[in-house]
């Protein structure tokens, strides 16, 4: 009883002290309601149970069961990695501009950014392309910060705001900055590049590569050691345009095929948003799923099915874009909390 009761308080006392975070949460997601409100969307809220849990190669799904009492054989149904899928689909219905904060359930590590469930936020615009959602970031960035009297961002020894603009960098523009080489010119197939020129490359910045590593698993060291750490310095970064083998659910630039409408937002080092020109072609991205679950089957040994009413659907959409953020790290990063599990009001047990 007296080991029970130790666990109670110190968990209260864990809460109180970051109960500031929590009430400042409040007010920084007020405020990007309001921005959307604004701007003339609609708040959507989607099923977070779905038959396909999204089709990332290296995002691992909790799997569950759907037991049906009848006696009909049960069911594999996973918690969603992104509402994207289901979000889509009420583009073709219809729907313009849309935006939903969702629980989002991803089976990865444990870190000071990173929980195994967390609070997203996702949105869309019909008929634009992702530079318009760019100015969206530079937007809810400005107002978060404005929602609790604050000018920067914090995370550790950097800071950055975004009152003097946000600098936007190219992939190409980044590896030519931080490591001295062009990364497009290592890329010797557009969609399965071989890891020769890479690792090169690579080695020359004292890069440790392995036999098994691919293009992809260079290119990860290299931003982790290299890019993400000089991103979101001074002020927030965009980084944008990715080789097109990366271009998961995006359409390729016009003109240029080889290359995603991609970008990602970074604030102190910190990766917080995603986003595409959305791909609405049923047979490439048909494609892109197919050579994504084939290599997560290689790599993993696990592959997840294919959500045929979502190719369906995107036949019907013209244009789009859509983009998610971690509003978790967001909120980490405007309050100045240290860790993830600061910000979120409960904690999962034995986690």
């Amino acid at each position: 009883m007296q080991n029970n009761f130790s666990q109670i308080y110190k968990a209260r006392e864990v809460f109180e002290k970051k109960l500031p975070f929590l009430l400042m949460r409040n007010k920084i997601i007020a405020s990007i309601k309001n921005f959307f409100s604004t701007e003339n969307f609609t708040e959507v809220d989607t099923p977070i149970l779905q038959y396909c849990p999204g089709m990332e190669v290296h995002l691992m799904a909790f799997e569950t069961k759907f037991v049906n009492i009848t006696g009909e054989p049960s069911k594999t149904l996973y918690l969603h990695t992104s509402p994207e899928f289901a979000m889509k689909k009420l583009l073709s219905f219809g729907m313009e501009n849309i935006f939903q904060f969702t629980h989002t359930f991803r089976n990865e590590i444990i870190s000071p950014t990173h929980y195994p469930e967390f609070t997203m936020l996702e949105w869309y615009r019909l008929n634009h392309d992702y530079t318009k959602l760019m100015s969206d970031c530079e937007e809810i960035l400005k107002s978060a910060l404005t929602s609790i009297g604050k000018l920067k961002f914090v995370y550790g020894e950097k800071t950055c705001t975004p009152f003097n603009g946000i600098e936007k960098l190219t992939i190409q523009e980044a590896f030519q900055k931080f490591c001295h080489f062009d990364i497009l010119a290592t890329i010797d197939n557009p969609n399965t590049p071989s890891k020769t020129l890479l690792e090169t490359e690579a080695k020359k910045l004292q890069i440790n590569v392995s036999e098994i590593d691919t293009w992809d698993d260079i290119y990860e060291k290299l931003m982790f050691e290299y890019i993400e750490p000089n991103l979101g310095i001074g002020r927030p970064t965009i980084l944008y345009e990715y080789p097109i083998h990366q271009a998961a659910l995006s359409k390729a630039k016009s003109g240029v095929p080889n290359i995603a409408e991609r970008f990602e937002l970074y604030i102190c080092g910190v990766e917080i948003a995603n986003a595409f020109t959305e791909l609405t072609d049923e047979e490439i991205q048909r494609k892109r799923f197919e050579q994504d679950m084939q290599t997560k089957k290689d790599l993993y040994g696990i592959t997840y099915p294919i959500d045929e009413s979502f190719l369906e659907a995107i036949k019907s959409i013209n244009s789009a874009t859509g983009i998610a953020m971690g509003i978790d790290r967001l909120i980490m990063l405007t309050t100045g909390a240290k860790d993830i599990k600061e910000v979120l009001w409960t904690e999962i047990p034995t986690l």
